[in-house]
């Protein structure tokens, strides 16, 4: 007996193509949770996990359903505003948020907000982002934690925020910067109990998604097999982009938002970048065939992204 080429796997949602389906002499057998967990993943039914108390999702907001169109005027640009009110985009018309929002800790960028003010911009954002994404739209937000008295998990704090605005929070992705702290050191105390301080080599990635946890829009995948499969685990393992020579004291690499928008859109979606900074998000947006819009309120950042999207058009 073979398998069924169009074999569903209830858990991930993924159909096995008829090319890379292999023959099964065996039934597929549906495991379930035990007390010592489930060997496999295959066919396993997760029923009784998701009825346990702890699982049950927090009260949703009114679902929309509503899945619309940007108006052209508005696909890739960036603004010169603050995206705390982005009145150029409709409701429901973006496929997926990526950001980095600034951290609040003295770049050039940056205010000196009390933890309170900062963490009350990001909901700001956070709550337009959430109208302006449709439904079984994603979010994907890189954060850093800070400090080490006291340590700032930030990654928590934005977390706890986009499950209190009615975001669907569907996992975190470690973005791995380094394998080995090298000849650099935290040292805190040398070799000694005293006072050993941790040297971060890795970021954050928040991923939630809106009202759904499947797209409701149609569209043509374009993310290869090898890149699905580095995508869809946790740890990824991404070289930072050097301040120095993008211009900007904190971009993130364009692998980072580019694996997202390959995993998480399809083509010729609307990808939105509510701290747009140097144009990472754009720039990854053109490279992998989808619209951008973006909102920044230095204009000289917004220079700069522009160029580094030109550059990225010309090389097409």
């Amino acid at each position: 007996m073979a398998i069924d080429s169009r074999h569903e796997i209830p858990d991930a949602g993924l159909r096995i193509p008829e090319s890379q389906a292999l023959p099964c002499y065996f039934p597929i057998v549906a495991t379930s949770t035990a007390s010592f967990g489930a060997g496999k993943r295959e066919s396993h039914d997760s029923s009784e996990f998701y009825a346990r108390q702890m699982s049950r999702p927090a009260s949703a907001l009114q679902a929309t359903g509503l899945v619309a169109d940007a108006p052209a005027d508005v696909l890739d640009q960036i603004y010169c505003q603050s995206s705390e009110s982005m009145e150029q985009l409709p409701d429901g018309c973006v496929a997926l948020m990526v950001t980095s929002p600034p951290y609040n800790v003295g770049k050039d960028y940056d205010g000196d907000l009390s933890l309170d003010d900062y963490l009350g911009l990001l909901e700001r954002v956070f709550i337009e982002s959430y109208r302006v994404i449709e439904a079984g739209g994603r979010v994907a937000v890189n954060v850093a934690n800070l400090g080490r008295k006291p340590y700032l998990a930030l990654n928590h704090h934005v977390a706890g925020l986009l499950n209190d605005i009615g975001f669907l929070l569907r996992g975190e992705i470690i973005w791995q910067k380094a394998k080995a702290a090298g000849g650099s050191c935290a040292w805190g105390s040398w070799q000694s109990a005293k006072n050993p301080t941790l040297r971060d080599l890795h970021e954050y990635v928040i991923v939630a998604s809106k009202e759904s946890y499947r797209r409701l829009r149609k569209g043509e995948d374009t993310i290869a097999r090898d890149d699905f499969l580095d995508a869809t685990v946790s740890v990824w393992n991404i070289q930072p982009e050097s301040a120095t020579r993008v211009g900007h004291p904190a971009p993130f690499p364009v692998a980072l938002p580019q694996r997202l928008i390959e995993l998480y859109t399809f083509a010729n979606d609307l990808v939105l970048d509510p701290f747009m900074g140097a144009g990472s998000t754009a720039v990854a947006a053109v490279e992998t065939g989808r619209h951008y819009v973006g909102y920044d309120t230095e204009p000289d950042y917004i220079a700069l992204a522009e160029a580094r999207i030109a550059e990225a058009r010309s090389t097409e």
